[in-house]
């Protein structure tokens, strides 16, 4: 009798089956739906803030710890009695979602612009910064410092030296790939300031290749991004190299 009047209820009232149906779908489904609705990405490195919904970014982080606990029971790790990987799904979910994937999950920082009201022009240099990322293909650590170049024009818009950082730690807290990181670097600064040049180096340590693989633990992986001014001037792209302090 109780189910009968239970699914008169539900025929009357349509918008509580879905609400139903929907509390019952994964967070995780529900954000994909939603960009796949949008038709946009959602690679490793791409930032999907648009499509998560406030509260989602917490029960994001229950699904994940829970996967995580199957993962760790596929890995036959008895975490029940294990008192040093009794609570190891919740921590690797935080670190994921909170710490060093957060730059997918969150908007970009507040980025406050200053006109350039001194009409400076010359050559400024940001860094080193010290960033810190994961390979996409191993989520291994990759451990660098990025420095920044910036040839600026009357029409340049000025940020303080504080949110070079911010923009760079909001790019670098995703799965990334360096050479792309450093685009995704390149384009976002280019978009808030437009100057005339704009030349980024990041040289970087991956873990992928020091803690697995061939185990080498000196190697790293320099490479740069050079636009407009320092494109096209050799000498001004030398000034630059020999001006940032690598070891």
């Amino acid at each position: 009798m109780l189910m009968k009047a239970e699914n008169a209820m539900n025929e009357a009232d349509p918008a509580r089956v879905l609400a139903s149906v929907d509390e019952g779908t994964p967070v995780s489904v529900k954000i994909r739906e939603r960009i796949a609705a949008a038709r946009k990405r959602f690679h490793a490195n791409d930032n999907i803030a648009d499509f998560i919904r406030p509260g989602e970014l917490e029960a994001l982080l229950d699904e994940v710890t829970g996967k995580m606990e199957g993962v760790l029971s596929s890995l036959v790790i008895d975490t029940e009695n294990d008192h040093n990987t009794a609570d190891t799904a919740r921590r690797v979910a935080k670190m994921y979602v909170n710490e060093v994937f957060k730059g997918r999950y969150v908007h970009p920082p507040a980025i406050t612009e200053f006109p350039n009201a001194e009409h400076l022009n010359e050559l400024m240099i940001v860094g080193p910064i010290t960033v810190r990322s994961a390979c996409s293909h191993h989520f291994c650590p990759v451990i660098g410092k990025v420095w920044i170049g910036v040839m600026p024009n009357e029409r340049t818009n000025v940020i303080g030296l504080s949110k070079y950082a911010r923009i760079a730690e909001w790019i670098m807290n995703r799965p990334q790939i360096q050479e792309e990181a450093v685009i995704q670097l390149a384009d976002l600064i280019q978009d808030k300031t437009q100057p005339d040049g704009l030349a980024i180096v990041m040289e970087a340590s991956h873990f992928c290749m020091a803690w697995r693989g061939v185990k080498d633990m000196d190697s790293k992986m320099i490479n740069s991004v050079m636009r407009g001014a320092f494109l096209k001037d050799a000498n001004l792209r030398r000034e630059f190299l020999a001006l940032i302090p690598r070891s």
